[in-house]
């Protein structure tokens, strides 16, 4: 799996984000996506994901043939903030429901999430009344079990304490090999594993 950018660039209106990115993402390598808060990591990701289309430029989608950009969410698992989870779902509900979409990890089913999650007392309550930690625990645990080629998280420890933090980089270790990770941040620890580093920074026009 390749993702090819060739001259992409993004812009709002009249004001470009970022333009002339020219780079290949591969699977079985790690990425962080760099630069200060409201820089376009987000917005990078969001192209990358298919959810925005570029401005300018070309993206190519590779596997063993090229995959169009409307069928490319079949190859992705997302943990983000800004992911809307169905609040009036219990955390059982969610889990059953994330996985008729999308494959379970290789060994994983609906009780091995709850065991990773530690969370197998909440099986039966709504999101609605979990805080934003557990939220946000809940969905790096669907990205992280998803059998997806690309892993893509932005912001990952956002509203974990410690404990939480650990139990992220826990997932990292146990689930990122052999597959293309992209990590939106800017807290080193977060993308600490990754070996290359792209900086939106150095596409501002």
């Amino acid at each position: 799996m390749k993702i090819i950018l060739e001259n992409l660039g993004r812009r709002f209106n009249k004001e470009w984000i970022f333009r002339d990115i020219n780079y290949v993402f591969s699977k079985g390598q790690q990425y962080a996506v760099l630069g200060p808060n409201g820089s376009g990591k987000s917005t990078l990701l969001s192209v990358l994901l298919g959810n925005l289309t570029p401005s300018e430029g070309k993206l190519t989608y590779k596997d063993e043939k090229e995959i169009l950009p409307e069928n490319i969410f079949n190859s992705i698992s997302l943990a983000a903030p800004y992911l809307d989870l169905i609040e009036e779902f219990t955390l059982q509900e969610t889990i059953n429901f994330h996985f008729k979409f999308k494959d379970y990890q290789e060994g994983f089913n609906a009780a091995a999430v709850l065991d990773l999650l530690a969370l197998s007392k909440a099986e039966d309550k709504p999101l609605k009344y979990f805080s934003s930690g557990m939220k946000q625990r809940t969905k790096l645990a669907l990205a992280f079990c998803t059998n997806s080629p690309i892993l893509v998280l932005d912001e990952p420890t956002s509203n974990l304490d410690t404990q939480g933090t650990e139990w992220y980089l826990n997932l990292v270790e146990k689930f990122t090999k052999d597959r293309l990770v992209l990590v939106g941040s800017n807290q080193s620890y977060e993308y600490d594993f990754c070996k290359f580093q792209l900086n939106i920074s150095d596409y501002k026009k």
